[in-house]
């Protein structure tokens, strides 16, 4: 791609995140991902490229291991000419959140990535004339510890997404708490995963946008910058799932079509697109710790209903949730069994600097990096080796319970569709589809220490606030639930 010869008119903003600004091209399929740093503390192109090395390699040695080659597009680095950058950033800086303005984009290395536009189809040309739909999910972290290191029993009850919330509400950054809990979505019990999707269009948060023709039509653009509208949002997908306009409108054509958006994001999440296997990593058993979290409102309802037992039907092993889910849990420590692990590699590492580099703490992130992420061990011989280890598989999870799922989608006629399509069926219309993963870049290996003292702030904030309130409600519906056994005792 000769970027060098297109107009910086030709390409919009796209969004942003804590390291990186993101531009896409107006026609083409095609992002540019430039790095950010702090006003007045601009790295050197040296270090600009040897940033963006790693994010590529990343993906490309580590990531495709857990995820497969179809899922995730590691990009490649690009070098363009600095007035091109310069006068792309003047064209964007109107566009950004004022609260991304904290960090200017770079402009002096004239190095970016070059990625696919995710919301577009990534697998087959043919339909990139028509309209694509995207739908972009947050999962979030998918399971319960399972670890004996845990201290609040808690904390093996209730997901860490659904404490968070409440403390994320206490600090104004959500007005309300969301109904949507991750363990819903990752049962792979589609009753459980409509509630679950259901729950994230009404209260989408970050966690859910969605797109047609690359513009956000639902969602947040920023934290409180949120559109919300189901039946704006009917009016845009009407085509999409009722192209004859044989649909009355009102409430009910909203529901009706709220609905098959839902049906379609399920079967597009339990399907394999990805014939090759994820590496060779054994896996962490998925069974492992409750599948259910108690403070899911899913859950709750059945409670109330007198019901106790929550079916998690599973996740097909091919699905890009399942294995999400499994990269997930190499957190098999939680970050109160890590944290000491953490503490030993620091005092190594301030006793012998030089071997932070042969350690490969912060890569290079090649095949050497990877075969160490094998080993699933929980037998701690004390050494910086087995510290280490579990600190690099702790990282690789916090990453994964980040991502982000793109589903795009397509019409599809039925003389187009064949085996080597993916295709999902709604009651009036069929859309071939493509489902990648985003955001994976490794996270930051100084960032545990927060992570450790951010733990301790959600949970004590929800046995505090919450747990005291909901606890005496929630005990008396389960004694009025349980079944009433009458013993006899001889006399």
């Amino acid at each position: 791609m000769e970027v060098e010869k297109m107009d910086e008119n030709e390409w919009k903003y796209h969004g942003e995140g804590n390291q990186s600004l993101v531009v896409s091209h107006c026609q083409r399929c095609v992002v540019l991902r430039f790095l950010k740093s702090p006003p007045n503390q601009n790295k050197t192109p040296e270090e600009i490229l040897h940033h963006l090395q790693n994010i590529v390699d990343f993906g490309k040695h580590v990531m495709k291991q857990f995820f497969g080659e179809n899922y995730v597009h590691h990009g490649e680095i690009i070098q363009l000419p600095l007035d091109f950058v310069r006068q792309l950033c003047l064209k964007i800086q109107p566009e950004r959140p004022e609260c991304r303005c904290d960090k200017d984009m770079d402009t002096l290395s004239g190095y970016a990535m070059c990625l696919p536009n995710l919301t577009r189809l990534q697998t087959f040309r043919f339909a990139e004339h028509r309209p694509i739909l995207c739908i972009e999910i947050k999962p979030k972290c998918g399971f319960i510890p399972f670890s004996s290191h845990v201290s609040q029993e808690i904390k093996h009850k209730v997901c860490r997404y659904c404490m968070h919330q409440h403390l994320k509400v206490a600090n104004g950054k959500w007005k309300r708490p969301s109904k949507y809990c991750p363990l819903d979505l990752f049962s792979g019990n589609k009753q459980r995963m409509h509630f679950a999707l259901k729950s994230l269009l009404q209260e989408a948060q970050n966690n859910l946008k969605i797109f047609k023709n690359g513009e956000l039509i639902y969602g947040c653009k920023d934290d409180q910058d949120c559109v919300c509208d189901w039946n704006e949002l009917a009016r845009h997908l009407k085509p999409f799932f009722f192209p004859s306009n044989g649909l009355v409108s009102g409430p009910q054509c909203t529901r009706t079509i709220v609905k098959e958006l839902i049906h379609v994001i399920t079967m597009a999440l339990l399907s394999s697109t990805d014939t090759c296997r994820a590496g060779h990593m054994k896996t962490v058993p998925i069974s492992q710790g409750r599948s259910y979290c108690e403070a899911s409102a899913f859950n709750k309802e059945l409670v109330r209903n007198g019901k106790h037992k929550l079916e998690s039907s599973g996740l097909p092993r091919g699905c890009l949730l399942y294995k999400t889910l499994q990269a997930q849990m190499l957190d098999m420590l939680d970050i109160e069994g890590l944290y000491p692990l953490y503490s030993r590699v620091e005092q190594y590492l301030e006793e012998f600097p030089e071997e932070r580099s042969t350690l490969q703490v912060d890569g290079p992130y090649n095949e050497a990096f990877y075969e160490k992420l094998l080993d699933l061990s929980l037998e701690d011989d004390g050494t910086v080796a087995f510290a280490l280890t579990k600190v690099q598989q702790y990282r690789i999870a916090m990453t994964a319970k980040d991502c982000s799922i793109m589903i795009a989608l397509s019409p599809c006629l039925q003389d187009e569709c064949s085996e080597q399509r993916p295709v999902v069926l709604t009651s009036k219309s069929r859309f071939t589809f493509s489902v990648s993963v985003l955001d994976l870049d490794l996270k930051p290996y100084e960032s545990i220490p927060h992570q450790y003292k951010l733990d301790g702030e959600i949970v004590n904030y929800y046995l505090k606030n919450v747990q005291a309130k909901e606890d005496p409600v929630m005990s008396n519906l389960f004694k009025e639930n349980e079944d009433c056994t009458l013993v006899l005792h001889k006399v």
